[in-house]
């Protein structure tokens, strides 16, 4: 019997431990309150031309702004928080056409120790089209 009290104290401390399955409205308010405050200001796109993104801007582990060129921005927000995004604030990611689309993942670039390692895959969200919002505008 002693043999099994270990075994059972192990299995207690991994279903202690919070799941990585993503829970219905989890994070939502979250990722609502990441970043500046926006308008949304059309449809939601599924993909954006990666050579008109000029900056792209992590709001959270779960919202990313793509500021383009001409001043149009799109805000995704992934469907499942992103580990350790909002904290590095770097990702990459590998296309072979010239789009970045909802279906394409993203990795996390996370900085160790001074060496770059690409880390956790993450989903995209639609591209939806927003404007800035000045924080006195009252709306």
């Amino acid at each position: 019997m002693n043999r099994i009290a270990p075994i059972l104290a192990g299995l207690a401390a991994i279903a202690a431990l919070p799941s990585c399955a993503p829970v219905e409205g989890a994070g939502q308010a979250d990722a609502a309150l990441a970043g500046p405050p926006v308008k949304v200001v059309g449809e939601a796109q599924t993909c954006i031309n990666r050579n008109q993104i000029r900056n792209s801007r992590v709001r959270s582990d779960q919202v990313i702004d793509f500021e383009m060129r001409g001043g149009k921005v799109y805000r995704s927000t992934l469907p499942n928080r992103c580990p350790r995004l909002g904290f590095e604030e770097a990702f990459t990611y590998k296309t072979s056409i010239n789009q970045l689309c909802s279906t394409d993942i993203i990795y996390v670039l996370e900085d160790i120790g001074g060496e770059i390692r690409r880390g956790a895959g993450c989903g995209l969200g639609k591209f939806v089209p927003v404007e800035y919002l000045d924080e006195d505008e009252d709306e």
